[in-house]
């Protein structure tokens, strides 16, 4: 295995395509500034390292083998794997991240984000991106715990955690709901909590991995069925599996088509403040950090975060 390393080398791949090119050995040297018998010295390195024969020598052509042709095939794919990691180490050095990692809550509208997604690829930054899909307190616990640079849609209080910036997105309205079909879609108003008690509720689990996890609007003794993400619990709910507060942008269609019966509870109505956060510290935000960041300061930007379409 080390030996195929050593004689692997990129420019050994690259003789190898030159060979294969320019059909002949005699004319791979000329082309390559070599002496024909130093070119036939290194290809009959490769082979005894590799153990196989790369080029069929009985015609007057350099007619790669089956073995020789895959080499060529993986080689052409390695060396631009490595004009690409070059590239991406000289954009790196102008301060880009190597990578950014978003931890995105189930109240933020996916639609918007996306937009931005494809904005920032259209800076074909070297920066990879990754999303994470994040519920409650796991949201923040994956920026705190360094598995996100950046969390949008916090909807825990993280003003006093140390070393992270918090920054409003904007309040989000949350009204309970129930499917036409479903027993409280016909109860009489308002909905006391002991009426909702007798009834299964429909809850996105936390995705916290450490640490007590939040619930919202659930009743002690209260039947719930928990589900992953917001998206199922919509689902659920136009079901008629169960009913449950949900944020009033994302099942708007459905309470306009009547799928969804919006009822009025005897507690206060919901509004829950959401906010983006970041870690700080010595260093300046990355280019990439920062492009999202100046995103995240227009108005329009962050209440189209919040407002599903």
């Amino acid at each position: 295995m080390q030996i195929s390393r050593h004689v692997l080398t990129p420019d050994a791949l690259a003789m190898l395509q030159a060979i294969a090119d320019e059909g002949s050995f005699a004319a791979a040297a000329r082309a390559l500034g070599l002496v024909p018998s130093a070119l036939t010295y290194r290809v009959r390195q490769i082979e005894d390292a590799l153990d196989v024969l790369l080029f069929d020598r009985s015609a007057r052509q350099a007619v790669p083998t089956e073995a020789g042709a895959e080499l060529l095939r993986e080689g052409a794919r390695l060396l631009l794997e490595i004009d690409a990691v070059a590239h991406r180490v000289k954009r790196v050095a102008t301060g880009w991240e190597p990578q950014l990692t978003l931890a995105v809550d189930g109240i933020i509208a996916r639609t918007t984000l996306l937009e931005l997604v494809e904005a920032f690829f259209a800076l074909q930054p070297p920066t990879r991106l990754k999303i994470r899909d994040e519920i409650l307190s796991g949201t923040l616990e994956a920026l705190t715990s360094g598995q996100a640079d950046l969390a949008i849609g916090v909807v825990t209080d993280a003003a006093n955690t140390t070393g992270i910036q918090v920054k409003p997105l904007g309040n989000v309205p949350f009204i309970y709901a129930v499917a036409p079909h479903h027993p409280l879609a016909t109860a009489a108003e308002p909905i006391t909590d002991e009426m909702l008690r007798q009834h299964r509720a429909i809850a996105v689990a936390d995705s916290v991995q450490r640490g007590g996890s939040v619930t919202m609007g659930l009743l002690s003794g209260q039947d719930v069925f928990t589900v992953p993400n917001m998206q199922t619990k919509v689902q659920a709910q136009l079901r008629g599996l169960g009913g449950g507060f949900l944020p009033e942008p994302a099942v708007r269609p459905y309470v306009e088509t009547g799928m969804l019966v919006v009822k009025r509870v005897a507690r206060p109505p919901r509004q829950i403040p959401v906010s983006y956060a970041w870690r700080t510290g010595t260093r300046q935000p990355g280019r990439a950090l920062q492009w999202w960041l100046d995103q995240l300061q227009s108005t329009t930007t962050r209440a189209a975060l919040l407002e599903w379409r």
